[in-house]
């Protein structure tokens, strides 16, 4: 990867009014109906462009039998989606990937159609790999965010424990292999990207916030009644909710606390079952999917936000949750500390330690109606940091080559 150019003051939404519009290929190895973080990017990021004027394409894993270029609607915009034969992993109870040996010819015929002013590839397991070796040939600017950690992917490879240390290693060198091919690199927090840097060896990894539309989430003026956690995320390993439902156990049963999960995944059934086992079945819901006007509202209605996952990039469920006004309890682990000033929006953690976050969870839950009040100002002002409209003008400007600022990390107030 090429050095980022020195960072100056970051571009104003409308710098770039009178610029020509750019064609963008958006290349993702996940992209919705799927439901995790990198597809839920890659689509703001494709709506939030297309909503600027550019020509915005995505190339992507069909979500079943039926593939080729499909006009789609995505949060009320319109996107050509370029939809490629995919395979469910079997291992997985919904991912997909494009087939591997076709994937560089596919990556051609569409850019030969498109001829993009610049390829964003999400990841470099199958699509983004054969798309930046495609513009590497023809001369086409590529920018890289990366999503991926591979422990995300490990619990649904089959492979032993003993061998799973091997396996983060050669997934970071082939990582490494196509990342050090295009012109520009992100990832969500500073601290993924100094992560990122040391993994595979590159400089100038740019942290930029996935970011989110803030107005689309509301904030209750008041404290709720009533003691609500709640989760929001695949419901799967690295997630650690099992953490958060012993968690639940030890919290004093005159606090009255109950927990929402939100979201499936392939260890549904084995919490539920969990669930009953810890005697929790009155206190804990699984509601699996929402809609988003249910997301927000069950945001909304919440008191405090839990996230126990030690494999977060940047979470944006957790800002989600800022968003909506709610302080945070979150683990001391990869880039969730960065949106967390202790005692003020939230707290962090010991990974894995259920006493030390029900200890936390109670912190916020039993605190006084002042001392939670300023929890959820502050998480509301923390969360500026993560605008949409920031996080397009930066990669408008990486797009076009141009000097840029992170946008993440800002300090709290």
């Amino acid at each position: 990867m090429t050095d980022a150019p020195h960072p100056t003051d970051p571009t104003g939404a409308d710098q770039h009014a009178d610029a020509p519009r750019l064609t963008v290929l958006i290349a993702a190895d996940t992209f919705p109906p799927d439901v995790n973080g990198a597809a839920n990017f890659a689509e703001r990021l494709a709506v939030g462009l297309a909503g600027r004027g550019h020509d915005v394409h995505v190339l992507a894993p069909a979500p079943g039998r039926r593939h080729g270029t499909f006009h789609e609607e995505h949060a009320g915009t319109t996107l050509t989606v370029h939809r490629l034969y995919s395979t469910r992993w079997p291992l997985h109870d919904w991912l997909r990937f494009a087939t591997p040996w076709r994937a560089q010819a596919n990556a051609e015929r569409v850019i030969a159609r498109i001829e993009p002013d610049v390829v964003h590839i999400q990841s470099h397991i199958v699509i983004g790999r054969a798309v930046v070796r495609v513009a590497n040939r023809l001369g086409i600017r590529a920018v890289a965010t990366n999503h991926f950690m591979p422990e995300n992917l490990l619990e649904h490879t089959g492979l032993p424990h003993a061998l799973r240390a091997t396996a983060v290693r050669w997934a970071w060198a082939d990582a490494s292999r196509t990342y050090h091919r295009v012109q520009a690199m992100t990832s969500p927090t500073q601290k993924a990207a100094t992560f990122l840097e040391k993994a595979i060896g590159v400089r100038g990894v740019l942290a930029v916030s996935c970011g989110i539309d803030a107005s689309h989430y509301t904030a209750r003026a008041d404290r709720p009644r009533d003691a609500k956690i709640v989760f929001v995320g695949r419901v799967t390993a690295e997630k650690q909710i099992d953490v958060l439902l012993r968690a639940m156990t030890k919290i004093d049963p005159a606090v009255g606390a109950t927990l929402t999960i939100v979201g499936g995944g392939d260890l549904l059934k084995q919490l539920q079952q969990a669930t009953i086992d810890l005697g929790l079945a009155n206190r804990v819901t699984f509601v699996g999917y929402l809609s988003d006007a249910e997301l927000r509202q069950t945001l909304t209605d919440s008191s405090v936000f839990a996230m126990p996952s030690i494999a977060e990039l940047q979470s944006i469920a957790s800002l989600e949750a800022m968003a909506s006004g709610l302080p945070i309890v979150v683990a001391d682990a990869m880039a969730l500390p960065h949106l967390v000033d202790e005692g003020e929006n939230g707290w962090l953690f010991r990974p894995g330690d259920a006493d030390d976050l029900a200890e936390k969870l109670t912190r916020v839950l039993t605190a006084d109606d002042e001392t939670y009040l300023a929890m959820r100002r502050a998480s509301l002002r923390m969360i500026e940091g993560h605008d949409i409209e920031r996080t397009l003008n930066v990669f408008e400007a990486l797009y076009r080559g141009e000097p840029v600022v992170p946008t993440t990390d800002v300090a709290p107030s």
